[in-house]
């Protein structure tokens, strides 16, 4: 995720196309209590597999590194004004990774648009 942080920020909406298809992937998730929407979850787990991170402990930790103005283009919540958005904790990774329907998000994901 360090290779993101020199990157110049996309135009509103950039991420949209990355957003829109994982919509539809279902996740048996209680919506009360849910810090983090799933989509955002599996978003930021995309972004850090394609950075390179081949683990879900490894998936967080690159969430953990993810500069806070990706953690909002991904869907990320601003809690706390003054400290901005925060990562998933491992846990919620793991959680919610674990109980997203790998057909639903292969089809998702092949729903991405070639750029």
């Amino acid at each position: 995720m360090g290779q993101l942080v020199g990157v110049a920020p996309p135009s509103s909406g950039e991420c949209a196309w990355l957003l829109a298809p994982l919509t539809v992937v279902p996740a048996p998730r209680c919506s009360r209590g849910c810090r983090h929407p799933p989509v955002f979850v599996v978003a930021l787990a995309a972004c850090t597999v394609m950075a390179g991170a081949c683990s879900l402990a490894a998936i967080a930790r690159g969430a953990a590194d993810a500069p806070p103005d990706l953690l909002i283009r991904l869907g990320g919540s601003c809690r706390e004004p003054d400290t901005g958005p925060a990562a998933p904790a491992e846990a919620t990774v793991r959680r919610v990774l674990q109980s997203v329907d790998g057909d639903a998000l292969d089809a998702a994901i092949g729903a991405w648009p070639a750029e």
